[in-house]
């Protein structure tokens, strides 16, 4: 593995001169440059050494960047790196289909240096966003996962494997009952919020939808069917009342006052006197301390 502090960049073009004036930009902005003729080579390059970003000509033999990409989006060890397409293809089509297979950006040729740059600058920052925010979520001991419109698994946290491993939802089963389920859910649209049993286990799981942004891939979160609930659990763990429990767990969930007095049929005057009640028995001052100590506990119980 290259052992290096800078950005690596894969760049994949099978034109000589393209290579050249791209090989000295990135030299020159202090990248680590990794070369590849043709989309084969650049897979497999990009199995041995991880990139941090690719630029890929969208017109090559063998395997042209259009098919590169998705089988670059298809690898879940790849599928997080960005990919910037450049081509002397200018036709929207062309365009609309490179972003359509996972490229985050399109530049046509011949290449501008300065732009080149730019461009990169702004997906390698959105690249490390992501990247911290999965591992903040590994960390936490949320039992999250992203899935695909066809209810493949693209992404999840140790959590959420090892629940399913508890539950013995085999990689067959996931792929296949599992995908099915959650395909035929999200046929019917389901709503933020939503949750759906799961069948053909006998362990019992639930999924429940945490974000659905259009055209990206769906935020779910994966629910023990015998764990108890958020509420019951902080009862359980932090002393209490069941009523406390209640108005504490959805301050955790970033509702205010008045959403929360909404939520459990209550006045907003009787949550702030609950919130009396509670913050003395955390030993906290404010709302974002005793929301802290919430999260921890239903993250790490």
């Amino acid at each position: 593995m290259m052992q290096t502090n800078n950005d690596i960049v894969l760049v994949v073009d099978d034109s000589a001169d393209a290579l050249s004036l791209i090989n000295d930009t990135l030299e020159a902005a202090n990248m680590d440059v990794l070369v590849a003729l043709e989309g084969k080579q650049a897979l497999t390059i990009a199995k041995r050494i991880r990139p941090d970003i690719i630029l890929l000509d969208a017109i090559m033999p063998t395997m042209d960047g259009f098919e590169t990409c998705k089988a670059l989006k298809a690898d879940a060890n790849l599928a997080s790196i960005p990919v910037i397409f450049m081509t002397g293809l200018s036709d929207t089509d062309d365009i609309v289909r490179g972003l359509e297979v996972g490229g985050v950006d399109y530049l046509t040729k011949p290449i501008k240096p300065s732009e080149l740059l730019a461009r990169m600058k702004v997906h390698l920052n959105n690249a490390r966003l992501t990247n911290s925010a999965q591992l903040a979520l590994d960390s936490t001991g949320q039992h999250l996962m992203t899935v695909s419109d066809d209810g493949n698994i693209m992404w999840a946290t140790p959590q959420t494997y090892a629940l399913l491993a508890k539950a013995r939802a085999t990689p067959q089963w996931q792929q296949q009952a599992l995908a099915q389920q959650l395909k035929h859910w999200f046929d019917h649209h389901p709503e933020i919020d939503s949750r759906l049993s799961l069948s053909d286990l006998e362990y019992p799981l639930s999924v429940k939808i945490v974000s659905a942004e259009q055209g990206q891939e769906r935020l779910l979160k994966l629910e023990d069917g015998r764990r108890p609930t958020g509420p019951q659990l902080l009862h359980q763990e932090l002393g209490l009342t069941e009523r406390e429990s209640e108005v504490l767990h959805w301050l955790a969930n970033g509702k205010t006052n008045r959403e929360i007095a909404q939520i459990l049929d209550m006045s907003p005057r009787t949550v702030n006197k609950h919130l009396e009640q509670i913050f003395p028995k955390l030993g906290v001052e404010n709302r974002t301390a005793a929301a802290g100590i919430a999260l921890k506990t239903l993250a790490t119980v």
